[in-house]
């Protein structure tokens, strides 16, 4: 079977004499001696309408596609006298499958959390259908800004005995029975503890300085016990990591990535962009527009605790020197003082982790977040650490095991360069060029905690 997908048939120059569309019905009208089908196959927000004349093959099933049903529509690609360039005069209607009246997605608005106790049926839906093309979308605008850069795509692991942030949010993964007493690790599949990774930069970082510049683009993971609408526990990570660059060719990378990935979505003409601004946020092509347009500016953290301090504002969490800026603090730069796009960098080295370049100072590493209106921070990253003697300072001091990272203190032993990279949540930068305000409506099976269906 030769089918013709719904957006192309819709953006037809000229009439077909013959075509097949397969998809599901939306809504469905009956007359005397004909009926409307709505029928979309998920290639476009958009539906094309069937006109299927009783008595035509397939005819007599008409009163079981019902919203729903998935069905199969033979017919010819005419102009249409109503709203809609094009419709479909059906020869032949075949019903591939029946919709109940249980069908739980009747015509009819339906809340975003009920829409995620069903998120199997949810991409059907108007909304879900656009989050997940642009989703897509955006993931190919990703791989093909750093291609086009010639840097290197390289598939980190998901399993690891590193842990990059110093923390202990990770998942452990095991062959053990988790409830049996006396667990050894000699018996256990790797031999030693193993968890799901939160970041692949410790990775890529080695073949940065190999390669020269590298990105990496898969899951990550973090136990956090957080239930927020910025918060998942499975998340997607775009990091790269460029040999022979330092903090000021690592923000001007990561600004043209954003305003890469920005007018991506700007120059969308599926109809889903045009959708989010219409139905989720009226503000949208204004706030993108203005990220694409404005100059990035750059901040000192130093200058934008004192900005805030000076600033009269009312925060829940009062600014001072040593904090780690919450979203409140974020959005007030972005969207109230410098009214765009910023850059801050050199932040207090101990709300950073150790990878991080110590500055001449000693109290500052040379550690950069990129923060846009709307969102706050949207991209963090840093110049990391080369010099051996201060990497190894920085492990002991935080009580890590400096065993675990023999590997990564040899590239600093063998050839050290400067290097410096970045990471952007995925899920983050949807949420940012659609306006949908919660992470659980980007993932396509959120993992949160107590959360884990599907």
């Amino acid at each position: 079977m030769k089918r013709t997908l719904v957006k192309d048939a819709l953006a037809s120059e000229a009439p077909v004499e013959s075509l097949t569309v397969a998809g599901w019905v939306r809504t469905r009208r009956d007359s005397k001696a004909f009926s409307f089908l709505e029928v979309n196959d998920g290639s476009c927000l958009a539906s094309v309408q069937v006109i299927a004349d009783a008595g035509i093959p397939g005819y007599e099933d008409i009163a079981r596609m019902s919203t729903g049903a998935s069905v199969m529509v033979e017919g010819r690609l005419v102009e249409s006298p109503g709203k809609q360039k094009w419709e479909i005069q059906a020869t032949k209607l075949t019903l591939l499958g029946i919709a109940p009246e249980t069908y739980p997605l009747q015509k009819k608005g339906h809340s975003p959390e009920f829409l995620r106790s069903i998120a199997h049926l949810r991409p059907r839906t108007n909304l879900y259908g656009a989050i997940f093309r642009t989703r897509s979308r955006m993931a190919a605008a990703v791989h093909r800004f750093f291609l086009d850069r010639d840097f290197v795509w390289v598939h980190t692991p998901i399993i690891t005995a590193s842990d990059c942030e110093g923390a202990g949010e990770m998942f452990h993964v095991t062959t053990l029975d988790p409830m049996a007493d006396n667990k050894s690790y000699d018996r256990d599949f790797f031999g030693k503890p193993a968890n799901l990774t939160v970041s692949g930069q410790l990775e890529g970082e080695t073949f940065a300085c190999a390669l020269g510049n590298i990105y990496t683009f898969g899951p990550t993971f973090r136990a956090e016990n957080s239930n927020t609408s910025r918060h998942a526990a499975e998340f997607w990570m775009i990091e790269p990591e460029m040999a022979f660059c330092d903090l000021e060719g690592d923000m001007e990378t990561a600004e043209a990535f954003i305003r890469h990935l920005v007018q991506t979505m700007l120059d969308d003409k599926s109809g889903d962009f045009d959708f989010f601004c219409k139905f989720v946020d009226k503000d949208l092509r204004e706030r993108l527009q203005a990220v694409a347009d404005t100059p990035f500016v750059r901040c000192s953290y130093t200058e934008a605790i004192e900005i805030m301090q000076k600033s009269g504002q009312k925060f829940d969490y009062p600014p001072y020197w040593g904090m780690d800026m919450q979203s409140e603090h974020e959005r007030f730069l972005t969207e109230k003082h410098f009214k765009g796009p910023v850059i801050v960098y050199n932040y207090p080295k101990e709300i950073k982790p150790f990878y991080m370049r110590l500055n001449e100072d000693g109290k500052t590493v040379t550690a950069m977040d990129v923060l846009v209106p709307g969102i706050g921070e949207i991209i963090g990253g840093s110049q990391r650490e080369e010099r051996l003697d201060v990497l190894e300072g920085n492990i002991a001091r935080l009580g890590m095991d400096t065993a675990n990272y023999y590997w990564y203190n040899d590239l600093r032993r063998y050839g050290t360069v400067p290097h410096a990279g970045f990471g952007l949540g995925f899920e983050r930068l949807i949420m940012f060029v659609t306006g949908v305000q919660n992470i659980r409506d980007v993932l396509p099976y959120p993992r949160t905690p107590r959360n884990c269906e599907f």
